[in-house]
């Protein structure tokens, strides 16, 4: 992947079982927040995955320019809206199948209230909304505590136990859903997804960048799970076929525990450049375990190796890249 193009194709790339779980679905499928950091290229996947057997519907306001043109020309059917505006989010089209990405991380400290509008009162509004559709929702790993990195990680069955009010607005979503799940009947599915990467954003984006540029790392979160965001794509259009009521949660990320200062060492390798440390490793991390999705979808295609190859090779080479930086660092939950 050397290229937007060749880039934008892999991240496009169905598999078997996902062409096989959609073909298994009834109409539609609406996509809230297609214009987000997955979006654009989770409505190619389900675009390639369906061969234009049924309409994606793209909802999203559309800020970057040309986004919306590009998806228009791709065959998804656009719609720019405000899904927080009551009278646009009435006059959505109705679709059996809904995938609902819209969230607010960023910006939290000083602005919890909008956080909180976005990310726990917006869901309740979209739930109704849409109360007679089968919906997939976004969630994210940071619903749960820092836990020990000698342990497995946080399953689906751990306790909860947010830190700062981006992590506790998510599981007030999650919460808000459940019980319009249980009000409605409505089938839903809940992403619990942990640091999803690619190449123009992620943490080894991040890592990279700092590598090649000389600054410290910090080590202090010695340890993070990732996941090549083709995959996470995939699990939630497929988490579609596994919605239920309540909920059916789902922790998304790659199977190994990575190690900070190892990955930047690889990076510092492939890059010609020492990395710089700062700090030590902590013995607690956010870290989720993804069994469960793994033994119903496999493993990732790609490897943390591989990624590491490409995200090197991408940052060197100059490619663009999102500006978005995960702070995955940050243990207090001020994002």
């Amino acid at each position: 992947m050397r290229t937007t193009a060749e880039l934008e194709e892999r991240l496009a790339r169905p598999s078997p079982g996902l062409v096989d779980d959609l073909g298994g679905l009834d109409g539609d499928i609406l996509i809230l927040g297609a214009g987000g950091k997955l979006g654009p290229s989770l409505v190619r996947l389900a675009l390639n995955a369906t061969g234009g057997n049924r309409r994606i519907i793209a909802v999203s306001r559309f800020s970057e320019p040309g986004l919306a043109e590009s998806l228009a020309e791709d065959g998804a059917t656009v719609v720019c809206a405000d899904v927080a505006d009551e009278r646009a989010l009435r006059d959505l089209p109705d679709a059996p199948n809904v995938v609902f990405l819209v969230g607010a991380k960023f910006g939290t400290q000083g602005r919890e209230h909008a956080t909180w509008f976005t990310n726990a009162y917006l869901p309740g509004r979209v739930a109704d909304r849409f109360r007679d559709s089968r919906i997939a929702a976004l969630s994210t790993g940071n619903v749960y505590p820092l836990v020990p990195v000698a342990g497995a990680g946080s399953t689906e069955d751990s306790p909860v136990g947010p830190v700062g009010d981006y992590a506790m607005s998510c599981l007030g979503r999650e919460r808000v859903l459940t019980h319009f799940s249980e009000t409605y009947g409505t089938p839903m599915s809940l992403i619990r997804l942990n640091y999803a990467v690619e190449l123009r954003y992620g943490v080894l984006v991040d890592l990279a960048q700092k590598v090649l540029a000389g600054e410290p790392v910090d080590l202090a979160t010695g340890h993070v799970n990732v996941v090549w965001q083709g995959y996470a794509n995939e699990v939630t259009l497929r988490s579609l076929a596994l919605a239920a009521t309540p909920p059916y949660v789902l922790n998304v990320t790659g199977p190994e525990l990575l190690s900070v200062r190892q990955v930047a060492e690889a990076l510092g390798a492939a890059l010609g450049k020492e990395p710089v440390f700062t700090g030590e490793e902590a013995p607690t991390a956010l870290l989720s375990n993804a069994g469960r999705c793994h033994r119903l979808f496999g493993y990732p295609e790609l490897t943390p190796a591989e990624l590491v190859e490409h995200t090197a090779r991408w940052v060197a080479d100059g490619g663009p890249l999102l500006g978005r930086p995960t702070k995955f660092e940050r243990r207090d939950g001020r994002f």
